[in-house]
C-alpha cells in the first residue's frame, strides 16, 4: 500500500494521538454530536484521536504554503474509539488516511482512482456507494461483500473554513483490521486487531 501511494507522488505523515478538545469542535465533534459519546478523554481539554482528520487538515495547510501543486499526505496509525460490541469494531483500530488537495482534475474521479489503487494493492473486489455522514455529511463508501472498510468525501466542505483550508480536495480513510479480516476470511475483526503477542501471524491473546 504505502509503495503504492508513493508512486502517486504522496508522503507519508505521522501526527500526535493526542488531539484537543478545540481541534475536536473544529470537526464539530461536540457534546451535542453523535461521535461525541465516542471519545476517550485523557482530562477535560485533550482526547485519544477518534479519527486522522483534524491532524491531516493542519499538515496539508502548511504544506501548502511550502510547495507547488497538489498536496498530497497519508498516515497510518492508531485511533481511538468507544465503539459499540461487534464483529467489526474495535475501540483501537489502525486507520490508513489519504488526502490530495488541490487536486489536477475532478476530486471524485480522484478518490475513485485512489480507492482502485488500494483494493487493488491488497488484491479484494468490492464495491462502492454513497452513504450519509455524521461529519461529512455525505460520503463514498467501499465495501466488501456488505461489510463497510473504507469511507471517503471530497471537497470544498463545511468543515474547510474552520481550518483555513479552500481548495478542492479529496481524501479516504480504510480501517486496515477490516482490510485484513476480509483478506484472511475471519468473521471478527478482533482476530486481526493489535496485541502484544503473536505467533506465526496469529494472536495468542
Amino acid at each position: 500500500i504505502r509503495e503504492k501511494l508513493k508512486a502517486r507522488g504522496f508522503i507519508e505523515v505521522h501526527t500526535p494521538i493526542f488531539v484537543s478538545k478545540a481541534a475536536l469542535a473544529k470537526m464539530t465533534i461536540t457534546e451535542d454530536h453523535p461521535l461525541y459519546k465516542q471519545v476517550f478523554w485523557i482530562d477535560d481539554k485533550r482526547a485519544l484521536r477518534p479519527m486522522h482528520a483534524m491532524n491531516l487538515y493542519k499538515v496539508m495547510r502548511e504544506l501548502r504554503d511550502h510547495t507547488k501543486g497538489p498536496v498530497k499526505i497519508f498516515e497510518i496509525g492508531s485511533c481511538f474509539r468507544k465503539e459499540s460490541k461487534s464483529s467489526t469494531h474495535l475501540e483501537e483500530f489502525t486507520m490508513l488516511n489519504l488526502v490530495e488537495m488541490g487536486p489536477d482534475g475532478d476530486a471524485m474521479e480522484h478518490l475513485k482512482m485512489y480507492i482502485g489503487d488500494i483494493m487493488d494493492a491488497v488484491g479484494l473486489e468490492y464495491t462502492t456507494c454513497r452513504e450519509e455522514s455524521d461529519v461529512y455529511v455525505e460520503t463514498l463508501d467501499v465495501e466488501i461483500n456488505g461489510t463497510e472498510v473504507a469511507s471517503g468525501a471530497i471537497g470544498p466542505h463545511k468543515l474547510d473554513p474552520a481550518h483555513d483550508v479552500h481548495e478542492p480536495w479529496a481524501g479516504i480513510g480504510f480501517g486496515l483490521e477490516r482490510l485484513l479480516m476480509m483478506k484472511t476470511g475471519r468473521s471478527n475483526a478482533r482476530k486481526t486487531g493489535k496485541s502484544i503477542t503473536y505467533l506465526n501471524g496469529y494472536k495468542l491473546d
